[in-house]
Order: structure tokens, then C-alpha cells, then sequence
């Protein structure tokens, strides 16, 4: 009896530290941010806009190098295409562009992550992985405009991966949706919106990445704000979820400068959320601003802001988990 009792208490111990250990190794989403790391962004970023990539225009070789170097990050990371095994691309015909790709055919790139209780209801990260090619045997690298956004997806994409593999994963599908043709007049969104691999209705908000490596010539000497464009328009549900992601986990200035209706720059019209909002999908579309080397051949890799990319990252990373794994979905407003 008394050895009985001996195994009893030791078992029970033992099972007791289990517990313990187990409940004090258990991740959080804090964790899953960290992967997101300034290091793993840029050596992303030096191959995915280093000269091997000719500008990436869209239909160009470069281009279609850029897509391939997209697809391979996601089957190397066991993140799945949405449709069928190992088919990212979500093809678009020359005609399309209506003579903006110099009669070639682009593509769309495509990832997944299914949800766990509510895979029907998809969220949208996007960001356009094309730029504006050569010019006089310059290379325009693109290394903010938009190697910066295309980066911070896979990173993120990444850390969602590691979450699903760990029994963490999103209550909610996440679509990462790497769009071409932006450069030449947001074809690759459009093309998203009118061909969608899942229906809009399901489709509950999207988060646009376009250029968040820099710091913008109005906000020189700053190295902790981001411009949000956006969130209110649609989903006041969605703007507060923002701002109450951001004063948990980051503490970034959130600028929304350009969300005014009379901003005469009209960014709220100049990138790909745009094509989502025309369908009364709630948005936010992040952004740094523009520079000196907008648009230039020098938008070089060696001129971003790595730490600044990567804490920017992590907010759209917390965001984008809290909108996957929150009890409603966003409303659109009234």
C-alpha cells in the first residue's frame, strides 16, 4: 500500500510539472511576431530587389523571376497554394493590360492559410511585387516601391505558418495575395477583384502593404510612425481594432494625414486596396511616404530602414492575428 501510494504521488507530480512546463512554454502571439526579424527582411530584400531582378516589369523576365522567388519561399515554408498543390500563380492574359505589360502575361502570386473554425472568411494581405523595369540601362531596383511591402508579407506569412504548425493558427483564412501589374494601373487588384478565388462577400477586410522601408521626406529624423490610409472609411470596427493593436503591441505614431478625403495626393486611390474598397471591403493601406529616390534608380536595398521595416511588420503581423481570431468578423459601416 505504502509503494502504492508512493507511485501515486510521484505520477502526479510528474504530470503536475508536465502541466506546469507545457502551460509556461506555451507561445504567444508576441512570440510569433519575433520571427519577423530586421535580418531575415533584408536578406529578402537584397535578392528580391538586387539587379538579378531587371526592374521587375510587369511581364518581363525580372518579373517573372520575382514570382518565382515568391512561390519557392512558400513551398520551402510549407505554406499552401489555395486552390490546388504547389499552384501559386493566379494567371493574368497579355490582353489585360491593354498594352501596359508589352503584350505579355503576368501573374498574380497566391499563399494560404486556412482557418481553423472559420476558413470561409478571408482575410486579404496584399502588396504588388512588380516595379518599373530599366531605363536607359538603369536598373529601378524598387527596393521600398514595393520590395518593402513584398518582404514584410512573406516574413508574415511565415510567422502564421509556424503558429498553424504549432496548434496556433488563425480562426480565419489569410490570403496572401502578391499582385503585379500595380505600376501600370493596379491591373493585378483588379483582376484579383473580378476573378476572386473566393467569393467578395467572404472577403472581410484587406491590408495593403505598399512601401513601409523608408522614412518620407515630410517625416525626416523619425524613425517610429506609419501612415495608415483608410480604416475608417469603411469599418469604424476596423479602425478601432487598429489603434487598440497598435497601443498593445507596438507604439508606432499612426499619421493618417493621408486618409483626409481632401488630400490632394490621392493615395487612398493610388494603390491596390483601392480595388477592394470598390467592392465595400474594409481596408487599411499601410505606408511610409514618399522620397527623394521615388521611382528612381536609386530606391536601392541598402537605403531601407530594417529595424523601422520590421516593427512595421509586426504591427500589420498583430493586426492582421487579431482580425483572424477575434469572436465577429469586421463590419462594414451602416
Amino acid at each position: 500500500m505504502t509503494r502504492f501510494l508512493f507511485l501515486l504521488a510521484f505520477t502526479l507530480n510528474v504530470s503536475c510539472n508536465t502541466a506546469q512546463n507545457t502551460q509556461s512554454t506555451k507561445k504567444t502571439t508576441e512570440d510569433y511576431a519575433k520571427t519577423i526579424t530586421s535580418e531575415a527582411l533584408k536578406t529578402h530584400l537584397y535578392t528580391f530587389a538586387g539587379d538579378q531582378m531587371e526592374g521587375r516589369m510587369t511581364g518581363e523576365n525580372g518579373n517573372n523571376k520575382a514570382a518565382e522567388y515568391l512561390r519557392n519561399f512558400y513551398i520551402d515554408h510549407g505554406i499552401d497554394a489555395p486552390i490546388e498543390e504547389k499552384n501559386y500563380y493566379q494567371p493574368i492574359p497579355a490582353s489585360y493590360f491593354k498594352g501596359g505589360s508589352k503584350g505579355n502575361p503576368s501573374q498574380n502570386v497566391v499563399a494560404m492559410i486556412k482557418g481553423s473554425e472559420k476558413p470561409e472568411e478571408i482575410i486579404v494581405l496584399s502588396a504588388h511585387y512588380d516595379h518599373v523595369g530599366t531605363e536607359n540601362g538603369e536598373i529601378f531596383n524598387g527596393a521600398d516601391d514595393d520590395g518593402s511591402g513584398t518582404v514584410s508579407l512573406i516574413e508574415i506569412a511565415k510567422a502564421f505558418q509556424q503558429a498553424k504548425n504549432e496548434g496556433n493558427g488563425p480562426k480565419r483564412s489569410i490570403l496572401f495575395l502578391h499582385v503585379t501589374g500595380e505600376e501600370i494601373g493596379l491591373y493585378g487588384s483588379r483582376y484579383y477583384t473580378e476573378n476572386p478565388l473566393f467569393p467578395l462577400a467572404n472577403t472581410i477586410t484587406n491590408l495593403n502593404v505598399d512601401m513601409i522601408g523608408r522614412i518620407g521626406s515630410e517625416k525626416e529624423g523619425n524613425d517610429n510612425y506609419i501612415y495608415l490610409i483608410g480604416s475608417d472609411k469603411l469599418s469604424q470596427g476596423l479602425h478601432d481594432l487598429s489603434e487598440a493593436v497598435n497601443k498593445k503591441y507596438v507604439n508606432l505614431e499612426l499619421d493618417y494625414t493621408y486618409n483626409d478625403d481632401n488630400d490632394p495626393n490621392r493615395f487612398y486611390y493610388r494603390s491596390d486596396h483601392y480595388n477592394f474598397a470598390k467592392n465595400n471591403i474594409p481596408v487599411i493601406f499601410y505606408f511610409n511616404g514618399t522620397h527623394e529616390d521615388y521611382h528612381q534608380a536609386s530606391d536601392t536595398p541598402e537605403k531601407i530602414n530594417y529595424e523601422l521595416l520590421a516593427k512595421r511588420s509586426k504591427l500589420i503581423f498583430f493586426t492582421a492575428w487579431e482580425i483572424a481570431n477575434q469572436e465577429e468578423r469586421i463590419k462594414v459601416n451602416p
